[in-house]
């Protein structure tokens, strides 16, 4: 059962932290994306400013396809009222087109295989264990608080967009359950199981000992985020600790910061990174993310089953 009764405007706070908290890690990490943690110590001692530049030369505040792709599903959601795969590869595909500045090769390829064949789900292949899926889950899991069995069908619905690989749907999943664990504001050691147990059924994702590998490889990024999302005790201290270690660090970036944003909410996000962060993508996180609080099963007056 949950350990404390929930109460929804802290519920909806924490959604918006989670929301910002992956914009937030999506711009800090972009600086450092593709850098190795010993090229990102001589270039900056300890990366922690958001201050743009980086391989893809971003202005300052600016994110890339993490916060992007979760905006267009969220903006589906809002939409329609729930996550349907066609409306959302439809956005997608739009977006696509508007030649973003930074867009991964198996989700372009996923959402180009729509745009020509109209298809829903790509085909199973052993190069589509990356990180691409799990960096869009923090829409679909606010739209899915309530439901777990919800959550599963939304995430490996969305996963499957352009990810079909059954670490990428382990991946997805647990970043599901612990944002609605962190949302609902259960303890860090109720997180800690949840993680632990998903390593049960998934022994890749196991992220203890940590290996120091942060590279798009699906496993590689959840361990990443796993170990310093438990190892450290603030938002700050979380994220600083992922992004330094370099790799795909925009996504290891957005993925920590989704999760601590939810567990130490809004409060907990510095100022003077969510000062840097484009106007537009501030407002409109704030306007989605309650939406789809709204939208969930628990906002439509459900109550969160037990786990």
């Amino acid at each position: 059962m949950p350990e404390r009764s929930i109460h929804l405007p802290d519920v909806r706070e924490r959604a918006q932290a989670a929301f910002l908290g992956l914009a937030v890690g999506d711009a800090l990490g972009a600086t450092v994306e593709f850098m190795t943690r010993s090229e990102i110590q001589a270039a900056h001692g300890v990366h922690r400013e958001v201050v743009g530049g980086g391989w893809l030369r971003l202005p300052a505040g600016k994110v890339t396809d993490d916060t992007e792709m979760s905006l267009v599903i969220a903006r589906s959601i809002a939409a329609r009222g729930e996550f349907a795969a066609r409306p959302a590869a439809e956005g997608l595909a739009a977006w696509l087109r508007k030649h973003p500045v930074d867009v991964g090769n198996t989700c372009r390829r996923g959402i180009q295989r729509f745009m020509v064949e109209g298809t829903l789900e790509a085909p199973y292949s052993p190069g589509s264990a990356g990180n691409g899926a799990a960096m869009r889950m923090v829409p679909i899991a606010l739209a899915t608080l309530g439901d777990e069995a919800l959550l599963e069908r939304r995430a490996v619905e969305q996963g499957h967009l352009t990810h079909t690989h059954p670490l990428s749907d382990a991946a997805c999943l647990l970043v599901g359950q612990l944002l609605h664990l962190a949302v609902l504001g259960q303890s860090l050691g109720q997180l800690r199981s949840a993680a632990e147990e998903a390593t049960v059924r998934c022994a890749k994702l196991r992220f203890e000992p940590y290996r120091g590998l942060a590279t798009g490889y699906v496993v590689d990024t959840m361990q990443t985020v796993l170990h310093c999302f438990f190892k450290t005790e603030s938002f700050e201290a979380c994220l600083v600790e992922t992004v330094n270690q370099g790799g795909d660090a925009d996504t290891t970036g957005a993925i920590a910061g989704a999760l601590a944003g939810a567990y130490y909410g809004l409060e907990a996000i510095p100022r003077r990174w969510t000062r840097r962060l484009e106007r537009a993508v501030m407002a409109e996180i704030a306007a989605l993310a309650p939406t789809l609080v709204e939208l969930s099963p628990l906002g439509r007056g459900g109550a969160p089953a037990a786990r």
